[in-house]
Parts: structure tokens; C-alpha cells; sequence
């Protein structure tokens, strides 16, 4: 148990000190560690992802960042596609769904990568003022609230589909879908972005947990270990993680996924 633990630890670290996505590693890195298929771990992995993301969520809206009604906008629609997810990953042989990890953890080092380099860009040209003025999700200037229309809501609602959708099917929060889809979409600032993102995958989380658990996939000791574990991790995480070099630290997540993706598609082919 000391190893369950001690990598729970690390992916609440991770989730704090390098945003929502940090948790996709929560998944490859349990099959790795206990021998278990991805269908058995993947209820593990999101009620850790989902406990550390109630606690960030919790946070931020504390510190009034959180946007509530976009991301119960939409948790809703994730809450219905997660059960989908969960049906077809009862369908699918376990190395596909290996594979199918592998694809998501290139995606999100290619993302981690490109995000460190715009970080570098913007610290030496900043944006001009209205560079995201076109987007589809507007912020109020008097009220900071967005101002809703079909073109927002339905960018909103497709994000939380895909999200939820994958958090059923692959046992992932989502974070990596949500924090990218939240900045294309919408002028929020990186915080906001963050915590609002962490708000959708508690909800999205809680629903993935208890299929898992209805069906009698969920181990209560491993699971109840990793997620208290990732919870501490989480805390620890946000109290340093503003003294640390952001671009650096998306480098090294970016590093991270690309070599747990290799071994997974070592592991499954």
C-alpha cells in the first residue's frame, strides 16, 4: 500500500502544479503499478481525480473564479455521456482501450508542449487587449459573468459531452478536453480556466465512480488509499506551485505522458 500511497501523492502534485489535465496520468500509472486492466483501475482513478478536483473547486470557488452555471452547464451534459463511455468500455478488448490511453497521453504532451511555448511567447509579447474578443463565451466587464448565447452554450455543452463521454469510457476526469476547450471558447483567465474545469470533473467524476461501484468493478482499499493520497498531494501541490516556472513545469508534464504512453503501447501491443 506504501506504493499505492505514494502515487497518489504524486498525481494530486501533478493535477495541482500543472492544471485539471494532470490527472490523466491516474489511470496508466495504477496499471503499471497493480497489474490490473484499465476497466478495473479506471473507478480508482476518477474518484482521485474527482476528490482532488472537488477540493480545487471548492477553492476557487471560495476565491469567486469558478464560472458555476458554465460548468453546470456542462457537468449536466458529461453526467449523461458517462454512462456511455462506461458501456463501451465494457465492450472493448483491454489493449484497445491500452492503446486507446496512449493516443489521449500523446495528445496531451503535444498540447502540454505547445501550451509551454505560447507561455514563453506571451511573457515576451503580451496579447493585445481584445485578442479574444471573437470568442464564442464573453465575460460581462461589470459582472465578470458570461453573456450567454447559442453560439456559447453549444461550445460549452459539446466540450462537457466529450468529457463525459471519455471519463466513462477511459476513467479521466477530462481536464485535458475541458482547460483547452475553456480557453478556446471563452475569455476566462488561466485560474478561472483551472478551477472552473476542476468543477465539471467532480461532477463528471461522482457519476463514473458509481457505475463502477454498482457494477462491483471498485476496489474500496486500493481506491480509498490513492484518492485520500491525491487529496493531500492536491493541498501540498497549490502551496507551491505558484513559486515554480509554469512553461518549465508543462515541459516536464508533457515529458511525463509521452513516456507512460509509450510504455502503454509497449504494454498492449
Amino acid at each position: 500500500m506504501l506504493g499505492i500511497l505514494a502515487l497518489g501523492l504524486l498525481i494530486g502534485l501533478i493535477m495541482a502544479l500543472t492544471g485539471a489535465g494532470g490527472g490523466v496520468l491516474a489511470v496508466p500509472l495504477l496499471v503499471f503499478s497493480t497489474g490490473l486492466a484499465v476497466q478495473e483501475v479506471a473507478p480508482i482513478g476518477l474518484l482521485a481525480v474527482g476528490l482532488a478536483a472537488m477540493l480545487g473547486a471548492a477553492l476557487g470557488l471560495r476565491a469567486g473564479e469558478v464560472r458555476y452555471k458554465a460548468a453546470m452547464l456542462m457537468g449536466t451534459v458529461g453526467l449523461l455521456c458517462s454512462p456511455l463511455g462506461f458501456w463501451t468500455a465494457r465492450q472493448v478488448d483491454t489493449r484497445i482501450l491500452g492503446l486507446a490511453f496512449a493516443v489521449v497521453l500523446m495528445w496531451v504532451a503535444f498540447n502540454a508542449f505547445r501550451s509551454s511555448k505560447n507561455s514563453l511567447q506571451n511573457a515576451i509579447d503580451a496579447p493585445p487587449e481584445g485578442a479574444k474578443s471573437n470568442c464564442p463565451c464573453i465575460r460581462n466587464p461589470a459582472t465578470g459573468r458570461f453573456i450567454w448565447t447559442w453560439p456559447c452554450a453549444r461550445a460549452l455543452m459539446a466540450s462537457g459531452a466529450v468529457a463525459g463521454f471519455l471519463s466513462g469510457l477511459l476513467g479521466v476526469g477530462g481536464g485535458f478536453v475541458l482547460v483547452p476547450a475553456l480557453q478556446r471558447f471563452t475569455n476566462l483567465s488561466v485560474q478561472s480556466v483551472t478551477v472552473t474545469s476542476l468543477a465539471v470533473i467532480s461532477m463528471v467524476s461522482a457519476v463514473g465512480v458509481l457505475n463502477s461501484a454498482g457494477a462491483g468493478e471498485f476496489n474500496v482499499e486500493i481506491g480509498v488509499t490513492f484518492s485520500a493520497a491525491a487529496a493531500v498531494g492536491m493541498l501540498g501541490g497549490r502551496m507551491i506551485s505558484s513559486k515554480l516556472p509554469g512553461p518549465h513545469l508543462k515541459k516536464a508534464f508533457g515529458l511525463m505522458c509521452l513516456v507512460v504512453a509509450v510504455l502503454m503501447i509497449v504494454k498492449n501491443l
